[in-house]
Formats: C-alpha cells, structure tokens, sequence
C-alpha cells in the first residue's frame, strides 16, 4: 500500500461538503483513475488554465509525466516559484491545503519552431499521408495522389523525411506520370501541382521545420526526475495555434504515435503519462467522420497503455457525444448563457454531470465565479460522484509568463537540449534521386566519349574524309547537302498538304 500515490486534490466544495464527509469536503483526483481521461471546459476568463496548471503540478509530483500547449504563453509558469500574496493565504486557508509552499516544476519546453524551445520534428513517413493531407487541406482526389506517392516510396526504398524529400517525390512521379498511373492509379498533373503548391504554403507558415531529424522519441516525453518527479513537457502554441489545421494534427499525430508504440499495461496505479490537448475544437472542426472515429478510437483504448487524455475547450459539445461518454474526470468553469449557443452548451453541460439533489446545475454554471467550477470525478470502483460545486486549489507556480532569461535558463538545464537543437541531414529520397539522374548523365556521356577517343587515334585523313561526307559543327557536309536540296523540290507540293492535313485533323476539317 505504501506505493499507491495520494490523491491530486482539485479543490474544496462549497455547496454541500457534507457530501463528502471522508475528505472533509475536500475533491480529489483519484491517480489510478486518471487514465479515464478528462474534460476541463468553460468560457475565456474563468480558470481554466489555472485549473490544468494546478492538475499539471499535481500530477508531477506523483511522479506522472505531462505534455501540454500554451496557448497563450503562461503555462510556463509552472517551471517558476509563485509568490505568496494575502488572497492566495486566504484561499489556501479556506480549501485547507496541507504542505503548501511556492515551487516551480520540472520543466521541458518544447517548440515546434524551435524558438522557445527544442525544436520538435517528425519524418514525412511517420505523419503518413492521412495526417499530412489534413495538415495541406488536400481534397480527397489529392489525398489519393499523395497515398499513391507514399506507396512508391515504400517500393521503391526512398526515404522520405523532409519536405525536400517529398517534392523530389513528387517530380519523379510527374516525369514518370503514366507508367505510375498504370501501376498504382491515376495520377493527374494538377493534382500534383496542388499538392505543391500546398507544400508551399505549408513552408511560408513555418511547417516545413517540424518535417526532419532528430524525430520526436515519445521516452524524452516520458521522463521523471532523480527525486521521483513527473516532468511537465510544455508546447509553445500561441504561434502555432493560428494554423489551427497543422496544431491539430501534431497533437493527433502524437496521440496516435502513442498509441501505437506503447504497451497494453492494464489498470496502473497512475497514469504513464497525462496527455492535454487545450483547444480541443480544433481537432474535431471540419474534421471528416472517419478521422474523428479514428480519434474516438485512440483515446477509448489508450487509456489500456496508461496514458490519460484531458481535453480543454470553451463549451463541452465542442467535444462529439460518442467521446464525451468517456471522459470521467469533469471540471467545467462558468458559462454565460447569453446566446442560443451557449444555452444549448450550458444544457449539455448540465445533462452530463451526475445530478446532485442540492445544486440546480444549469443555474450554477451561470453564476460560478472566477476560480470556481463544478467538478464530478471518478471514485471507488470507476464511480463518477455527483456533482460538486467547487473551489479551485491554486497552484503552487507563477501564475503568469516567464522572462525570456528565465526561459532560456531552464532550456539550458534541459536533459534532451543536445539530442535536439541540432539537425541532421542525412541520406534520404531527394539525394538518392538526385544521384540516380547523375549516374543516368555520366552513362549517356560515355558513349560520346568514347567515340571522340576513337577519332582522335584514327587521325589526319579518315577525320577529313568523315568531314567531308557527314560535315562539322561550322560546315555543311555532302549528305545534309543533298537532303536539303531534295526537301526543297517536294516541300511545295507534298510538304504543304501534310501541314495542312495535321491543322485540319486538329480543328476536324482534314482532307
């Protein structure tokens, strides 16, 4: 028993505490519940980055690992101390946290720019040609183009890693179109020009940096501390979440990388490591049905792998209804029921708590301050509790952003800073390419070479006489001479009617 980590208190109730008499009304997060994932939502203002910083610390300190974006550039504050101040020795009073003292977390950051932290990459084979059609906005004949150069690659044994890779790619299909098209499909020049052009405007927002080597490793994502600590492995997003198409799909290529490469561990005590995918609408926006049921699957049977997935969004149905069924852990900040929009997502927030008999729910969500929220989380036996109208624990780090000399300080201390701020190139489909139509131009030479070896040695009279009959770059020899002189006696009968023949079989008037 003693290795069962203690719970990760989220904060106090204050309309019925009776309710939970055990924890003196006290809600915790249960660790080995936390692998059923989760849902924090509510409207711009209310709390909830406060909240996913406060889950964040608590999960590092039992030792869980955490990937999360910043949005908005103060979830980095969690790798500061914060300061102590009267509110916050009032609010720690009221919940009645124990042990509480300012600190900041084991912190990574991480960018897919590399400007605010490593850089992250990924090889064009491993996003695959699904993921990489939604980052380029194809449409479905595109999308099958680019299964078909995908496929090519493969039986061609060409690497694809970066963009460069896949242009060449792409080239070599254009040149060698028709064969391709009989072997894997159709294949039209304007579809590949599209796809171009895409890879262009992906280049232009910055894209083509994520796309190399050294690729992600998912264990640098999954590290703890000498002390036993979980590191927060922070995202910077505020530049990235304005091209909301490749923000999704990393984070989904990431989930799924997951999934595929981890291990069926069962039920854990806690969770391997805590997935949080903040502006969770963008994932499931203009999104096709088969990607979204491609989502529900990954994260209905990931949390077998022990990876627990915390969606954070305005409004509750921004998540669809198949996968909101499997999100236990709910923390939901106010909701201001001005439109009808936001009446429908105050009804589906209040439809999906378990009712508690003391609190009118729909009315809460509208009135919840600022730190407030109505939380329902899993207990004994997978059991969600009703309902609870909560106050939420205040984090133990900077609420706010850090410094640029603060930022650049923790990346330096960083355990996987030499493994990734340095690219490497190494030997891929555009090289091989390039060295294939090299070779191809040094054998088409040779002949020609070989030839002006063998004039050379044969010498004075048999070049002059070759001179003579075949001619020199400068003069005309007796063969061209003739030749000439016979097109000219029939161009103006026979020549003339085969010009016309040819226009008139264009334009349907031939002879």
């Amino acid at each position: 028993m003693a290795n069962i980590p203690p719970p990760i208190l989220v904060g106090k109730a204050v309309t019925t505490p009776e309710a939970l008499p055990d924890t003196g009304g006290q809600v915790f997060l249960q660790p080995n519940l936390a692998n059923r994932h989760g849902l924090v939502a509510g409207a711009t203002g209310t709390g909830k980055t406060v909240t996913l910083m406060t889950l964040a610390e608590g999960f590092s300190r039992i030792g869980v690992p955490v990937f999360m974006a910043d949005v908005k550039g103060d979830v980095a504050g969690l790798a500061m101390p914060g300061t102590l101040n009267d509110k916050l020795k009032a609010r720690i009073e009221e919940i009645g946290i124990a042990g509480y003292v300012n600190e900041g977390s084991p912190v990574v950051f991480w960018d897919l720019f590399g400007k605010l932290g490593h850089p992250v990459r990924a090889t064009v084979s491993e996003i695959g040609p699904t993921l990489l059609s939604r980052m380029l906005e194809l449409n479905d004949t595109q999308s099958g183009v680019l299964d078909i150069v995908f496929r090519l690659a493969d039986d061609r044994g060409l690497l694809l890693l970066d963009l460069d890779d896949l242009r060449a790619l792409l080239n070599l299909v254009a040149e060698e179109r028709k064969s391709v098209s009989t072997d894997y499909g159709l294949v039209s020049t304007p579809s590949i020009g599209a796809i171009q052009r895409a890879l262009l405007r992906l280049e232009s927002d910055g894209g083509d940096m994520f796309f190399g080597e050294p690729a992600l490793e998912l264990a640098d994502l999954m590290r703890t501390t000498t002390d036993g600590r979980g590191v927060i492995n922070i995202l910077a997003a505020d530049s990235l979440v304005l091209k909301p198409r490749l923000y999704s799909s990393f984070l989904l290529w990431l989930l799924s990388e997951l999934f595929e490469q981890l291990p069926e561990v069962g039920d854990l005590d806690k969770p391997k490591l805590v997935f949080v995918f903040d502006e969770a609408h963008l994932l499931f926006e203009d999104a096709p049905k088969a990607l979204q049921q491609r989502v529900e699957q990954v994260v209905r049977i990931i949390r077998s792998k022990g990876v627990g997935v915390y969606f954070c969004s305005q409004f509750p149905d921004d998540v669809p209804d198949e996968m909101l069924g499997q999100l236990g852990n709910r923390v939901q900040h106010a909701l201001r029921a001005f439109t009808p929009r936001d009446q429908k997502a105050v009804r589906t927030a209040a439809e999906t708590f378990v009712p508690n008999p003391g609190l009118d729910v729909a009315d809460a969500i509208a009135r919840l301050g600022t730190g407030e929220a109505l939380v329902s989380t899993l207990q004994a036996k997978g059991v969600p509790m009703p309902v609870e109208q909560t106050l939420i624990a205040a984090p133990r780090c900077r609420m706010g952003a850090i410094t640029d000399a603060e930022r650049a300080a923790v990346r330096a201390g960083s355990p996987v800073g030499a493994k990734y701020d340095t690219t490497v190139d190494r030997e891929s489909a555009e090289e091989m390419l390039a060295r294939k139509v090299e070779v191809a131009a040094g054998q088409a030479d040779a002949p020609r070479a070989k030839g002006a070896e063998s004039d050379a040695d044969e010498g004075g009279l048999g070049q002059a006489v070759r001179n003579a009959v075949f001619g020199t770059k400068r003069r005309q020899g007796m063969v061209e001479t003739m030749a000439k002189q016979t097109a000219r006696t029939i161009g103006s009968q026979i020549g003339r009617q085969v010009l016309r023949g040819l226009l008139g079989g264009i334009f349907g008037k031939g002879r």
